[in-house]
């Protein structure tokens, strides 16, 4: 769609708008109505997608949403699961009638639309979880850089609606092979499973970031070990700043599935709750990983500092080991070129070779006195 074509507005109860191309900077809802929607975050040319799976243990079903009507769950009572994958979060449209459709608050709906948003966890009233955390993914190796990705949760009694930012790849899609597969407990189980199933496909690619932090950090040691000179403090600065970025995403996970699996909590059955336990002891492991990498990087820091600064000690220690060699041999050499007519040893026959002789000896005692000390 070029620039000056008009954009058409969706018709009806429509979900499939065109392509809008955003501004190039990050629009906030500042000085707004709370619940006013408003897109946050990078500029997306694509349109949103929205797909329905519904399934139980003997059929599944997988369709893109077309109109509103296709987004709706089944009934109250019905053992159908519907779990409703949107991919894109800039259509504010879309995203209101969903939530029109959905009876879901609009104030939840500002949290969905907010890229910048910290994780946070909401319980409501009306029995529905609404929870939104980082995605996070090796954007660039040299030199490593990680990006995260803004995905929510809305759990109902039969249903789940998960948001994603738009990308090239859907980062659930190892939970949809399982279902379509029939594989596991997910087609056997209801959304709170599928709710756990679509976490912890979040936590495990925490895993796969950790893991290549984990690789440059072994090269950065092997480098400071050897001391090379091509290792820069930029390197492992930018280290320790993607560890913090990771952990600042990462922490308020831990809050959320403690507070996941307490025993009053309604929205988690009881049967499932050990598998958000468990999924806890691994964001305590990834935080425990975390930690432990940044405090690395600080000892690989002082380390290299230490060696640097003792490479320039050496080289301060020549330079003064060779002062102090050449300071007499300087003053000797003043001493005789003195324009002063009556010197004695001007007048000796061999007094060019005694000078010699006599620098020759002083550079040796002082050589010998240096190795002495151990200075040399």
């Amino acid at each position: 769609m070029s620039k000056e074509e008009p954009v058409r507005e969706p018709e009806g109860d429509q979900l499939t708008p065109l392509i809008r191309k955003t501004k190039r900077y990050k629009r906030r809802n500042l000085l707004t109505s709370p619940g006013t929607l408003t897109y946050v975050g990078p500029e997306i040319a694509l349109k949103t997608t929205v797909r329905r799976i519904q399934y139980d243990e003997k059929m599944i079903k997988n369709e893109a949403v077309k109109s509103l009507k296709d987004c709706l769950p089944a009934r109250e009572g019905e053992p159908v699961v519907t779990w409703l994958d949107v991919d894109g979060i800039h259509e504010i449209e879309l995203i209101q009638k969903l939530g029109n459709a959905y009876h879901l608050h609009s104030l939840l709906l500002e949290d969905v639309v907010n890229t910048e948003h910290k994780p946070k966890l909401e319980l409501y009233d009306s029995g529905q979880l609404f929870l939104t955390l980082k995605m996070l993914n090796i954007e660039s190796e040299q030199p490593i850089c990680i990006s995260s990705e803004h995905v929510s949760f809305v759990m109902g009694e039969n249903y789940l609606i998960s948001f994603q930012e738009e990308r090239t790849s859907d980062i659930f899609s190892p939970v949809l092979s399982r279902l379509e597969a029939s594989v596991g407990k997910t087609r056997k189980n209801g959304p709170d499973y599928l709710l756990f199933a679509l976490l912890d496909v979040v936590v495990d690619n925490y895993f796969i970031v950790l893991e290549k932090l984990g690789d440059e950090l072994d090269t950065v040691e092997d480098q400071v070990i050897r001391g090379t000179e091509d290792l820069s403090l930029k390197q492992l600065y930018s280290l320790k700043r993607e560890l913090t970025l990771a952990r600042r995403q990462i922490w308020p996970l831990r809050d959320m599935l403690n507070q996941l699996i307490r025993e009053d909590n309604i929205q988690i059955s009881k049967e499932v709750i050990p598998y958000y336990r468990d999924l806890y002891d691994h964001v305590m492991q990834v935080l425990d990983t975390i930690d432990s990498y940044r405090e690395l990087v600080a000892s690989l820091a002082e380390v290299h500092l230490s060696t640097i600064s003792n490479r320039m000690n050496s080289v301060m220690k020549t330079l003064t080991i060779f002062s102090a060699v050449f300071m007499p041999l300087t003053f000797i050499v003043g001493v005789y070129g003195m324009n002063f007519e009556y010197m004695p040893e001007l007048k000796m026959r061999y007094g060019y070779f005694y000078v010699w002789g006599l620098m020759a000896v002083v550079t040796t005692g002082l050589i010998f006195y240096f190795k002495s000390k151990k200075w040399m």
